[in-house]
């Protein structure tokens, strides 16, 4: 997940585009860099790893001015977080410049033939051989076309915009998969990663669709397929107020967020499966191969929502890597005494990386010989400072207080550790191993589906807005859902909710149910998998037992499901899934029960009462 930001026309062009580049940080801030044609036709470059200020302070040092350029703030994917992996990247006549958004899955194939012709790189990003490719069809054709062969040759996503001085005045863009939004205004033109880039400067946009290729010029822009046939995208005018625009659209950030799952989720594995040698693959990190294989334990540490992950954690790694694993509040395990040693590996988990406790927590096990791993969303944080690694979630920045797609992405981060820790240690075969990575690749489309289905869910707010309390049932790895789902229903709404494993249902819960207690019931099932069919069957038959008690029963079931059905006054539909993904879709339709739960009764959704988005003190 970066941000791109490129303009032609009359403005100067240095501080539109750093202007832009603010408004997408969110979207990555490792590195970030800026490139531009001066009015003599030289190209000019400045980058600087770290936050944009680094590259503002490198532009003070040594400015400079253009007709027009590109720009990019990064998250890193393949290659370090410095300056030379920083964007832009040129190819080694110096002539072309490329900016990127997503991954080039066969670049190691591709920069392989192409050293072989000749071709020099310097840096270790996926990005650079893009630039090469576009040098290389580029000597006797115009830009747009070297820019159209060299995406056909191309495997993954990205978003491109590309310079060259060997065609001046010119942008060329392509997308797959990432956005990309052309603007249109008085004699200039702007290509961005998102509509904020845009908005200060033009309120008539348009998307490229998928395989568009655009050739912006000072005399306007002209967009073409895959194979050079010239298209029309509708032009979209924006009426969004600033504030409105930093919220997409929707009415609150926790909604944006709730609706922003598939793509974080998407840009949280992405780069760290391959489908097409079955493995996994984590971020640089100080923890060998041999040290995994040698831990005897895990402990996961993490407070709210992010313990609710761990748990959900344990129950992956646990079954892939068939090693013993705890899960402890950041707040328990620092005053507990707790075993640790250097065959312990300890997992911390925070979206700000600034969680007191869980910082706390990670201290002490390091200080008893353990090994830290970070999961987090925010790069440069004290967690992944003090951590031996980190995994990060590509979530981009979540704004509303109550956690959303920052959980989900947690999820995704352990589901593809729990797959690596398999493969490491020798339990997960490589052909399930590639079944697990395929079908994990479905889940943000699944996740979609999920929320088209959001009426569904606002229907069942506007029924039971005004109850006071919820009980929320699941058993295995569901029963982290079921706590999930209801914290963010006393988070956002101030209903009273317990989430509680299914199976304890006999020992004092059945105590409360009467006919005016809704039980919502994480019912699926994955019927490649026996124990997930039992446990399914188990469940049914608390969730009938609540029935049988007048309880009003609310089910998560897995499509074309009957028997929980017939025993639930309510139902929601999910994918299918393998179990260990299953907890990335149940959410979703408990998030949104609970944020329509709080919109019908007036409540401040995305700064509850008493909340803070980061707690930084005990």
């Amino acid at each position: 997940m970066c941000g791109i930001v490129g303009y032609i026309g009359p403005k100067k062009v240095v501080p539109l585009i750093l202007d832009g580049l603010h408004r997408l940080e969110y979207r990555g801030y490792d590195s970030a860099g800026i490139a531009v044609v001066n009015k003599n036709g030289k190209l000019e470059i400045r980058r600087a790893s770290g936050k944009l200020n680094n590259l503002e302070e490198v532009l003070r040092e040594s400015p400079i001015e253009g007709v027009y350029g590109i720009g990019h703030t990064r998250w890193a994917t393949h290659g370090r977080p410095t300056e030379e992996n920083a964007h832009p990247h040129r190819d080694c006549t110096g002539e072309v410049v490329v900016v990127h958004n997503g991954i080039i899955e066969n670049y190691l194939e591709l920069k392989k033939e192409l050293i072989a012709e000749g071709h020099k790189f310097v840096t270790e990003t996926d990005t650079e051989v893009i630039a090469h490719l576009v040098e290389k069809y580029s000597k006797d054709k115009p830009l747009e076309e070297a820019v159209r062969l060299t995406v056909k040759r191309l495997t993954g996503v990205y978003a491109l915009s590309v310079i060259s001085t060997r065609d001046p005045n010119k942008i060329v863009a392509a997308r797959l998969g990432p956005p990309s939004v052309v603007g249109l205004g008085d004699h200039e033109y702007f290509i961005a990663s998102d509509i904020p880039a845009l908005l200060h400067h033009t309120r008539e946009i348009f998307f490229l669709a998928d395989g568009d290729i655009a050739v912006i010029t000072p005399a306007g822009v002209r967009v073409m397929d895959g194979d050079g046939k010239t298209v029309e995208r509708p032009t979209q005018h924006i009426s969004w107020d600033p504030i409105l625009a930093e919220k997409g659209g929707f009415k609150h950030f926790m909604q944006k967020e709730i609706f922003e799952q598939p793509r974080a989720v998407r840009d949280t594995f992405i780069g760290r499966i391959s489908l097409d040698t079955g493995k996994a693959f984590l971020d640089s990190i100080d923890i060998s191969e041999s040290e995994f294989r040698d831990f005897t334990n895990i402990k996961i540490v993490a407070c709210g929502t992010s313990w609710h992950a761990g748990l959900a954690g344990k129950f992956m790694i646990e079954k892939l890597a068939r090693i013993p694993v705890e899960v402890d509040y950041g707040s328990e395990f620092r005053y507990r005494d707790p075993i640790v040693d250097a065959r312990t590996l300890v997992i911390a988990i925070s979206q700000s990386g600034e969680t007191a406790d869980t910082l706390a927590a990670q201290r002490e096990a390091k200080a008893d010989g353990a090994k830290s791993l970070g999961i987090c969303n925010v790069v440069g944080s004290m967690l992944t400072r003090e951590a031996n690694g980190t995994i990060y979630t590509h979530a981009g920045p979540e704004i509303g207080v109550a956690s959303t797609k920052a959980f989900t992405a947690q999820l995704t981060a352990l589901a593809v550790l729990a797959i690596y820790l398999g493969q490491v240690r020798g339990k997960l075969q490589t052909d399930e191993a590639r079944r697990l990575m395929q079908e994990l690749t479905n889940i943000p489309q699944k996740m979609e589906a999920i929320l088209r289905r959001d009426s569904q869910c606002k229907e069942l707010a506007h029924q039971f807005f005004r109850t006071t309390d919820f009980l929320y049932l699941g058993r295995g790895i569901h029963y982290p859902i079921a706590l999930e789902g209801a914290l963010k229903l006393k988070e956002i709404s101030y209903i009273h909710a317990e989430g509680y494993p299914a199976g304890e249902m006999k020992h004092g819960p059945n105590a409360l149910i009467d006919e005016n207690l809704p039980v919502v019931v994480i019912a699926t099932r994955d019927d490649s998998d026996p124990a997930s069919v039992q446990r399914y069957e188990k469940t049914v038959s608390n969730l009938q037992e609540v029935r049988a008690r007048d309880g009003i029963v609310i089910s998560i079931v897995t499509e074309g499901d009957r028997v929980a059905r017939e025993s639930s006054q309510h139902v929601i539909e999910i994918g299918t899934a393998p179990e260990i993904f299953s907890p990335i879709l149940e959410i979703v339709p408990l998030q949104l029960l609970a944020y329509h739960i709080a919109v019908r009764r007036g409540c401040d959704v995305d700064q509850p009462r008493n909340l803070a988005k980061s707690v930084t003190v005990e």
